[in-house]
C-alpha cells in the first residue's frame, strides 16, 4: 500500500514538474495603445500594403489587388470556367472548390481577370455534380476563378472594407 502511494506521489511530482517547466517558457505581451504605443512593426505595415481595395463603381464590390508576395503567401490557385456537356447540354462549370458562400448564403466566386487582381462575382448554382458546380449564372467561359485562397480574399476584403 505504501509503495503504491509512493509511486503515485512520484508520478504527480513528475507531472507537476513538467507543467511548471512549461510555464516558465511562456511569455505574453500586453498591447499598448495611446501615446505610449510603439510604431507599427514592419510586418504589420507590410500586411497593410499587401492588400489594396479599389471600389467598383455602381456596386458594393471591390477589386482586391495583392502584391506578388501576398498572393504567394496565400498560395492563390485558379482554374478556368469551362464548358462541359452535362446530360446532353453544354453547361458552364467551375470546380466546387471555387464556390464561396457569404453569411447570407449567397454563392460567389472570385475571378482573376488580370494578374494579382481578384473580383468577387455572384454566381447561381444549378446543381453540384461531384466536385463541379454547374452554373446557371456566373463568370464567362475561360475566366480564371480562385480555387485556393478565396476565403482569405473574402476575409481581406471584409476586414479592410469596414475600416
Amino acid at each position: 500500500m505504501k509503495r503504491r502511494i509512493f509511486g503515485w506521489m512520484v508520478f504527480i511530482l513528475i507531472v507537476a514538474g513538467l507543467l511548471l517547466s512549461a510555464c516558465g517558457n511562456s511569455t505574453f505581451e500586453i498591447p499598448v495603445t495611446g501615446e505610449d504605443a510603439a510604431p507599427a512593426s514592419a510586418a504589420a505595415e507590410e500586411k497593410l500594403k499587401a492588400v489594396h481595395l479599389e471600389p467598383i463603381s455602381g456596386t458594393d464590390l471591390n477589386r482586391v489587388i495583392l502584391t506578388e508576395k501576398a498572393a504567394e503567401r496565400l498560395d492563390i490557385q485558379t482554374s478556368l470556367v469551362r464548358d462541359e456537356e452535362i446530360a446532353g447540354t453544354q453547361r458552364k462549370v467551375i470546380p466546387y472548390a471555387a464556390v464561396l458562400y457569404d453569411p447570407t448564403g449567397q454563392a460567389w466566386a472570385y475571378t482573376n481577370p488580370e494578374p494579382l487582381v481578384f473580383i468577387r462575382e455572384a454566381i447561381v448554382i444549378d446543381r453540384i455534380k461531384g466536385d463541379l458546380a454547374i452554373l446557371s449564372e456566373g463568370p464567362d467561359f475561360g475566366m480564371a476563378v480562385v480555387t485556393v485562397g478565396a476565403t482569405e480574399l473574402f476575409g481581406s476584403e471584409s476586414e479592410f472594407e469596414e475600416e
